[in-house]
């Protein structure tokens, strides 16, 4: 009985299915599809991150490995690269702070 996936998978995932014996069944995203797919990847791998941190510190940090991926691959899709998203990240920083001192805001009375 075939399993339902339809989701974004990396691009040798295909071949290590056929190598396993099985058959893929595929199907290449383009345009607002591949940014929709992107944009539900990086949902999936960041629950899988938060998921991670309960089981085993090294599964985190292959699962923010694959978090890293997809951000590498949306930069790559809208022709941005790090550079760009580390300086966008310093000019926030510098207007709102980062998050060294673990503030939580409970409510605004």
């Amino acid at each position: 009985m075939p399993r339902e996936y339809d989701k974004l998978v990396r691009d040798d995932i295909p071949r290590i299915i056929r190598k396993s014996g099985e058959t893929p069944v595929t199907h290449v995203a383009d345009g607002e599809e591949f940014d929709r797919r992107l944009a539900a990847k990086l949902v999936e791998e960041a629950r899988e991150f938060e998921e991670a941190r309960e089981v085993d510190e090294n599964d985190q940090l292959e699962e923010l490995a694959d978090v890293v991926a997809v951000i590498d691959a949306i930069l790559a899709r809208n022709e941005e690269d790090w550079e760009t998203l580390r300086r966008l990240v310093s000019e926030k920083e510098s207007e709102r702070g980062g998050f060294e001192d673990a503030i939580v805001l409970e409510c605004v009375e």
